[in-house]
């Protein structure tokens, strides 16, 4: 490894010690049932490079809306695919987006929210554990940003025990 390179792909908080952001990260990790704060940081490092993205297209049309939209068409293709913004959204809207619009789009967000677990750390656990294929490969990585296409097609392994509808661990998700 290369000294002097950084390969965080995340930014820390400038200010560590914050109550109020401390008290709104804990509710993140709760809510989305996220490993540690340094998946919440990269979710708010990767909605920063979004909306920078977003601010310089904006910025070298000159504030033409229509301009900067065709010149970042592939762009918004892009967060409208993973369904960060809807398709009647233009690029002024991703100026307006917080991170709960990047962790909904990780798959185990999707599989919390399919109903597939009964929490956001069972869902976890069933992606790490190999339960769960998305379009029938198996996934591994509850981080994995899901499509929006792709949402229908989040199941669980027909090989994984839990695919068993009588499965004590999948009985509670669907209660």
């Amino acid at each position: 490894m290369t000294t002097g390179q950084n390969t965080k792909r995340y930014e820390t908080p400038n200010h560590p010690y914050q109550g109020e952001r401390i008290a709104d990260e804990s509710s993140l990790l709760g809510r989305y049932g996220l490993k540690n704060k340094e998946e919440l940081w990269r979710a708010q490092s990767e909605l920063r490079s979004i909306r920078r993205e977003a601010r310089r297209l904006i910025g070298e049309s000159q504030g033409d809306v229509e301009e900067a939209e065709a010149a970042g068409a592939e762009f918004l293709t892009k967060l409208r695919r993973y369904g960060i913004l809807a398709e009647t959204d233009s690029i002024t809207d991703v100026l307006s987006l917080d991170e709960t619009d990047i962790l909904e789009r990780r798959l185990q967000t999707v599989v919390y929210r399919k109903g597939l677990a009964s929490t956001p750390q069972q869902a976890r656990q069933f992606i790490t554990h190999g339960h769960i294929t998305v379009d029938g490969a198996r996934a591994k990585a509850p981080s994995r940003k899901v499509e929006a296409g792709q949402a229908d097609q989040v199941d669980y392994d027909e090989t994984s025990p839990i695919a068993d509808e009588l499965h004590p661990a999948r009985a509670e998700a669907q209660e």
